[in-house]
């Protein structure tokens, strides 16, 4: 067997920033190239970059990924919220980047661990063997040798916290010299959102309160009969750089045993994750906004039993957003209001969100309103859903749907607007939430109408706004 090569973290800002601006240049100037040739050629502006951009654009997402820790996750950043200020090729690009990646050799990483744990190092055995790599941090089992429990170790990557900032003045600074963007405060603002939200990715301290504290929320709760299960944090071995936890295991969401289950709990399954958002936005007021599939585990009861009792495992607690009470107010008043088909209110809820200027067009609002209400289809009244996408119980067809497809088609066309204002950062993170969560359901293949379970939420949610306006 061939010896493993002890790879290394790259730390150097200075060659990492030089890096990353040499392939923005040279893509951004591919991209202006090309817009010039479509110009000499009269091509329209709604035609596919030529293959030439697409390469550059590739290469200069490939370097990211070549760069690894930070840059990675600034680049799957731009990928979920740049299509409101980059160039589409870029976006496509960027979209590419993956967040598994090769997890670093134990010999490069051992030092840092026994630095950050001190005398309780010796009180674990940990397996040099990561089961887990992505941009930020790897994953690490260890036994504690007095009990012989088995825990998880989330170990950051050495001098991230240094690197934030740099490396996002890097990226900034080659977004505007490659001319993709324009300088100016909704792109200081998009930015620095950004920054702030990475930051809080690498707070471990952050995670573990949010962790224990919606551990505490989901105690008790059983939608449909599914038990949700936060892992137990294991607080001795805690530090500002490690998350240790209870070791958890289970099926993703897309696991061929899971596809295997009755209708029933594929159902019950899916309604407990759309029961989660809503206690989120309208009960907790703190939203997990990075609902990738490999933040949840399926714990399956034994398959042969008549009543099965399943848990949703809730993993990874980095990306919560602890949201103002005002947007917490507009966006449930817009979910409300798209319940009722209200338009002015949808209109009057999007503008309070940030999401539309005071002073835009009726066209503007009306694409917008009809966006809210396309994104928001499955929660209607059962008699006003799709026909063609019900089950012969009249129940909704999450995976048929393919509603997530037909709203991304929807919103690159309003993006292309004139009329179209760019959304702030936490209505995108919003975005991103209800996209995961819908498509986590659609994973499922579930079959069920959600329009009680809304609006049961809602109801609770308007008369604690009366008894409160009340007193």
């Amino acid at each position: 067997m061939a010896k493993k090569s002890k790879k290394t973290f790259p730390t150097k800002a200075l060659g990492r920033s030089l890096s990353v601006s040499m392939a923005g240049l040279r893509a951004g100037g591919a991209l202006a190239v090309d817009s010039a040739v479509s110009r000499v050629m009269g091509r329209s502006d709604d035609d596919p970059q030529s293959d030439f951009a697409r390469r550059e654009a590739q290469r200069f997402a490939a370097e990211l990924g070549r760069l690894k820790g930070t840059y990675v996750k600034i680049g799957q950043m731009l990928a979920l919220f740049g299509e409101h200020f980059l160039p589409p090729v870029l976006v496509e690009a960027l979209r590419n980047l993956s967040d598994q990646t090769e997890p670093l050799h134990w010999d490069a990483l051992e030092s840092f661990v026994r630095d950050s744990l001190g005398e309780r190092f010796d009180e674990l055995e940990i397996d040099p063997e990561a089961i887990a790599a992505a941009s930020l941090a790897q994953v690490h089992l260890a036994k504690i040798s007095a009990s012989g429990e088995w825990i998880c170790l989330k170990i950051q990557y050495p001098g991230l916290g240094a690197m934030i900032d740099s490396d996002f003045d890097a990226v900034v600074k080659m977004l505007v010299l490659a001319r993709w963007v324009k300088s100016g405060r909704d792109l200081d603002n998009w930015m620095q959102s950004l920054r702030s939200h990475l930051h809080n990715e690498i707070d471990y301290q952050r995670e573990a309160a949010l962790t224990e504290q919606m551990a505490g929320l989901v105690a008790g709760l059983e939608p449909a009969g599914v038990n949700y299960h936060v892992p137990e944090l294991h607080r001795r071995y805690c530090t500002g750089d490690i998350l240790a936890m209870e070791f958890i295991e289970g099926y993703p969401v897309v696991d061929p045993d899971v596809a295997a289950l009755s209708q029933e709990r594929r159902n019950a399954l899916g309604k407990a994750m759309l029961e989660l958002f809503f206690y989120e936005l309208y009960d907790w007021g703190l939203l997990q906004t990075d609902p990738n599939f490999g933040n949840y585990l399926l714990r399956l009861d034994d398959r042969r039993k008549r009543s099965a009792h399943d848990e949703l495992a809730l993993l990874d607690f980095g990306s919560v957003l602890d949201c103002s009470e005002e947007f917490l107010y507009h966006l449930r008043e817009t979910i409300a209001a798209s319940q009722q088909r209200d338009v002015p209110r949808i209109i009057a809820g999007l503008v309070g969100l940030g999401c539309l200027q005071p002073d835009v067009s009726e066209e503007g609002r009306q694409m917008f309103a009809d966006f809210c209400l396309h994104l928001l289809e499955p929660l209607r009244p059962a008699d006003q859903l799709p026909p063609e996408y019900l089950n012969d119980k009249g129940e909704y067809c999450w995976g048929r749907s393919r509603l997530m497809r037909r709203a991304g088609k929807q919103a690159a066309a309003s993006a292309a607007s004139r009329h179209f204002t760019p959304p702030s950062r936490d209505f995108a993170l919003i975005a991103r939430k209800l996209t995961g969560v819908f498509n986590f359901i659609a994973a499922l293949d579930a079959q069920f109408n959600a329009c009680d379970m809304i609006e049961a939420h809602v109801a609770a949610w308007q008369e604690r706004e009366h008894r409160g306006k009340a007193r």
